[in-house]
């Protein structure tokens, strides 16, 4: 049953922090149907896939979308399908071989010079394409010993310049902690660079305060904030203060987006998107094809249908406005660039 306070979608007004606006996302798909006005035909598939891959949605983001439009495409990142249920020839639960590159727990070590972290299992919202949906987070929990494990291996291999962390959604993790981390690699002499791959400041923008611009301003380590947004939409005012604030701070902000159907799938959706990021200081970076994990079949777009998108997009707008279109390859020594 849904209670009456479920029947609107929340403003900022009616929380007191980002924390708690993380707590009261939306995770019914019922809910999530009612609050847009969509039809209720939708709901078994929605309540089977979420049985697989539940539903997050903070209240923040399910007010960018369009009522009672079931092909929005901010909605079509998060509202679960039946699709996703289907099995699809090529498509496995861990596309990019990760847990076979895993020195220690939470530490996934892919690249030459660079080495990712996971603090945090927990997301601000749950994408329907993540590639680590079926990740085992329960087995990669950087805490106590772990985490000095993770120290000791970043110490012992001095081509470690970059440190990533990333996810589920390193910003899920308390300022006390988060900068706990940073002290720590700053400890690194090798260390340089400290990257975060984070959707908080696009989808819960108030999660960057002064005591994370703090941590982040007061570290000898290069901050670089890799956000990940997909469609111009989801960039709002809120969105553009959060990044405002970064810059100012110093953070060298990017952005990588998926292409996905029926998202962001054409040329005019991918120039918005990229001159929405530049007015809002946000570089373009990387553009991935979608990475073939289970349940995610229906967001692929062809390489070659990418590669003539990419012609059209190229032809309108200046160079330092397009990402480079990649796709990851397990095994290979960097992402493999297509355009």
């Amino acid at each position: 049953m849904i209670t009456r306070s479920e029947l609107r979608v929340h403003t900022i007004s009616d929380f007191n922090s980002w924390q708690e606006q993380l707590s009261h996302a939306i995770t019914s798909p019922e809910q999530l149907l009612s609050l847009l006005g969509l039809d209720s035909n939708l709901l078994p598939d929605a309540l089977r896939a979420n049985q697989e891959f539940s539903l997050r949605v903070p209240h923040s983001f399910v007010a960018r979308m369009e009522r009672g439009n079931p092909d929005d495409p901010l909605l079509r990142q998060i509202l679960p399908l039946g699709k996703e249920c289907q099995p699809s020839e090529g498509y496995s639960l861990d596309p990019l071989a990760e847990q076979s590159q895993s020195p220690c727990e939470g530490v996934i070590h892919k690249y030459k010079g660079r080495l990712l972290l996971i603090p945090s299992s927990a997301c601000a919202i749950n994408c329907r394409f993540c590639f680590r949906r079926h990740f085992p987070y329960g087995d990669n929990q950087l805490g106590g010993e772990k985490w000095q494990q993770s120290i000791d291996y970043i110490a012992a291999d001095s081509s470690i310049k970059e440190v990533i962390l990333s996810g589920g959604d390193p910003l899920a993790t308390n300022d006390k902690r988060l900068k706990k981390m940073m002290d720590a690699l700053s400890t690194i002499d090798h260390v340089e660079t400290l990257r975060i791959h984070t959707r908080f400041p696009i989808i819960i923008p108030e999660r960057i305060t002064d005591e994370l611009l703090g941590w982040i301003a007061g570290s000898r380590l290069k901050p670089v904030m890799v956000i990940h947004c997909n469609h111009p939409r989801e960039i709002n005012e809120s969105v553009n203060d959060a990044l405002a604030k970064l810059h100012k701070a110093g953070v060298v902000l990017l952005n990588q987006s998926v292409l996905l159907r029926g998202v962001n799938d054409n040329a005019g959706t991918l120039v918005d998107l990229s001159q929405a990021l530049f007015h809002a200081g946000v570089l373009p970076y990387y553009l991935h094809l979608l990475d073939s994990v289970h349940g995610t079949a229906h967001f692929n777009v062809p390489e070659t249908e990418a590669l003539q998108l990419m012609d059209e997009f190229m032809a309108l707008c200046p160079g330092y406005l397009v990402p480079r279109l990649v796709r990851e390859v397990p095994g290979e020594p960097c992402k493999t660039r297509i355009r």
